[in-house]
């Protein structure tokens, strides 16, 4: 009997989806990004990944206007727009069609950073 080969795109997905696994222990115990530094950060019109737990992936851009945008990099998921704003304590998006969300973002391992919603990792950010 012969093993599966499995093609490096699904390789490549399959070991996203584990690192975002991963990352949501290490996130629940580091300090949160402050809001500044998520739009120093991520929000300069430079594109970075942002990785589901289920394994889809987006190149996700936030330009410094406000305004954001997504593509999947995988075969799941779907084109978006819609804008994001700092608050308090973290960041908020509002993808057209869809209502508000808000978020914090905690360091989670060498150019790795996990986006949550209250103790849910959301996806993991990586550059």
């Amino acid at each position: 009997m012969r093993e599966r080969v499995m093609p490096w795109r699904d390789a490549a997905v399959g070991g996203l989806g584990l690192a975002a696994m991963l990352a949501a222990p290490a996130a629940a115990t580091a300090e949160a990004l402050l809001p500044k530094d998520i739009q120093a950060t991520f929000f300069d019109g430079r594109s970075f990944t942002a990785t589901t737990p289920s394994g889809v992936s987006f190149e996700m851009v936030f330009d410094a206007d406000g305004t954001m945008r997504r593509k999947p990099v995988t075969k799941d998921g779907s084109k978006g727009e819609g804008t994001w704003t700092l608050d308090a304590d973290g960041f908020c998006t509002t993808w057209k069609g869809h209502k508000t969300s808000c978020f914090k973002v905690l360091p989670a391992g060498p150019n790795a950073w996990a986006v949550m919603k209250g103790p849910t990792l959301k996806a993991t950010w990586s550059k």
